[in-house]
């Protein structure tokens, strides 16, 4: 019995222990008048604690930030308990101080002082107290940034000078000011070095400075074969400064190609045409790309391209683009067209190039004529590219896109030598309206001038990268502008549907053709593992010609990333 009784008196103990060290601490904090009182709870303090020592940590917040407010005589009168969850603070504020004079020696930059929101004085600036801090703060990431990440600012020998300001000098500990001697990557060990140096902007030898570095490395999201999977990180050492990146490879090689059919106005049969693109980047890992793109289309043409772009070359901002472009109509004639360029990267959108091509054509006809006969051009060309990916969005993954090129150059054959000069202009941009819905809008265009023109050097477009709803490569000028629209909208991730509405206008000085163009019709996009697969119809008119359903054009493409 009695150890019945001594095991109930152990469990009421322990209950009566839980439930009193469970109590909740009320707190309620006045000044010495209404509006000290009103000044600290503006400012805001917690009111209810498990335990006394949290309390006190609280009150000492509270001094700290009423203190950076200008209270700087704040201090603490009495705690009294009223009951037992209740305590009362009773604080002193003062007279709140609203101006700070921070003096400092010769050795201080004053170009730092643009950065913060001061007047500026002999030897000295004022602040605002409530910015003060905010303000040192800003100078100390100012001085980390010129290589000194571990310096440290203090306010010594402060002093009231009236009821309005107080005084205090500036003192800057600084220490060994840190560059960046080494840089190792992670995840992706062969990541080119050229890009590190060149597209990033990072090499050893610069000052360290954390804050640009991780601006520099966000720059991976603009490249198709890398990304960024974590935070740089540095380790410091007594004499050295070491930073590691975090990189892993995408796969971004791509095979595009598409199926498209129609009615043949002549014979009433459906005929197929279709075109291979093929792109490698940065197989080899030095951020290269190889181009090989192949085109059969139903009036028997054909289209060879092979080229090669190899960025940095030797670690240099400047990369080399070779090419060789073949094009074949039917048994009228051939052209074969050759070509390099110096690119120079600017910065990770802005690239500028010069180059030189050659083209020689040979007529396969029997005979000459004053409109095709055999020739050969020579061009100096100059080039100028922008770019601004998304390559988040696996659907759209760039969003603006813009290329202008220009040559100066000359024509010759049997019937003498021609000056010539040619312009290209292709841009493109999407106008994101919300998550689902966007708009994609497309202008390409190209002007060659000359005082007489060949049928063999003229420009040829039409078809699904051009103006749909005709023939691929039907149209022939020497002059001409399409744009492209498309109402896009998301029904999930992975499927979009989308509008087709196409605008053309060409000039053929040859035929003294001047006409319009438009084409209508919808699509739809469909992400899947294989890649992005497309499908358009769309049907063409000319500004003279109804629609004809039997012109119709069905397009199948398919986009594979491997």
């Amino acid at each position: 019995m009695f150890k019945f009784r001594c095991f109930i008196f152990i469990v009421l103990a322990l209950i009566y222990t839980n439930q009193t060290s469970a109590q909740i601490l009320n707190l309620e904090v006045i000044g010495e008048n209404e509006n000290k009182t009103a000044a600290i709870d503006s400012v805001g303090y917690e009111t209810t604690f498990d335990n006394y020592l949290n309390l006190e940590t609280e009150l000492n917040t509270l001094k700290a930030k009423l203190t950076r407010l200008g209270y700087i005589d704040t201090t603490l009168d009495s705690i009294t308990k009223h009951n037992d969850t209740l305590f009362r603070a009773q604080l002193f504020l003062g007279t709140k101080i609203n101006r700070i004079q921070i003096n400092y020696d010769s050795n201080f930059n004053t170009e730092l002082l643009n950065f913060i929101n001061h007047t500026k004085g002999n030897d000295f600036f004022e602040l605002d107290i409530s910015q003060l801090e905010a303000s040192l703060n800003e100078l100390n990431s100012k001085i980390a940034e010129q290589g000194d990440p571990f310096s440290t600012l203090q306010l010594i020998n402060l002093t009231k000078l009236n009821s309005n300001l107080i005084l205090a000098d500036l003192k800057i500990v600084t220490n060994q000011k840190r560059q960046i001697d080494k840089i190792i990557v992670k995840g992706y060990e062969k990541f080119p070095q050229s890009y590190i140096k060149r597209f990033l902007k990072l090499k050893p030898g610069k000052s360290f400075n954390l804050n640009a570095i991780k601006e520099k490395v966000e720059l991976l999201e603009d490249l198709r074969f890398a990304s960024n999977i974590r935070d740089p990180e540095v380790l410091f050492t007594q004499d050295s400064t070491t930073l590691y990146l975090y990189i892993e490879k995408v796969r971004t090689n791509n095979f595009d190609g598409f199926l498209g059919f129609g009615t043949n106005e002549n014979t009433n049969k459906i005929e197929f045409d279709g075109y291979l693109d093929l792109r490698l980047i940065n197989n080899l890992n030095y951020g290269e790309t190889l181009n090989l793109f192949y085109k059969s289309d139903e009036i028997d043409q054909q289209t060879f391209r092979v080229d090669a772009n190899l960025p940095y070359l030797f670690a240099s901002p400047v990369g080399l683009q070779l090419g060789l472009n073949i094009f074949r109509k039917d048994s009228t004639f051939l052209n074969a067209k050759q070509y390099a360029k110096i690119n120079y990267q600017i910065n990770a959108q802005h690239s500028v190039g010069a180059g030189i091509s050659s083209t020689n054509s040979t007529n396969l006809l029997d005979n000459d004529t004053a409109t095709l006969n055999d020739y050969k051009s020579n061009y100096y060309t100059l080039n100028y590219n922008y770019t601004k990916p998304q390559f988040y969005d696996p659907l759209f993954p760039i969003n603006f896109w813009f290329e202008l090129s220009s040559g100066l150059g000359n024509r010759e054959n049997d019937f003498g030598k021609e000056s010539q000069t040619i312009f290209n202009l292709d841009t493109y941009k999407i106008f994101n309206l919300n998550i689902k819905n966007s708009f994609y809008t497309r202008f390409n265009g190209a002007i060659l001038t000359s005082d007489n023109y060949l049928d063999n050097e003229l420009f040829r477009f039409g078809g699904i990268n051009s103006i749909r709803g005709f023939e691929e490569n039907s149209l022939v000028a020497n002059l001409y502008g399409v744009i492209n629209t498309e109402y896009r909208y998301r029904l999930s991730s992975s499927i979009y549907v989308h509008s087709v509405f196409d605008a053309a206008y060409f000039e053929n000085q040859i035929t003294n053709a001047k006409e319009k163009l438009f084409g209508f019709g919808f699509g739809l996009g469909l992400l899947t593992n294989a890649g992005l697969f497309r499908l358009n119809y769309s049907s063409g008119k000319s500004e003279n010609r109804q629609f004809k359903l039997s012109d119709s054009k069905v397009h199948v493409s398919l986009t594979a990333t491997f």
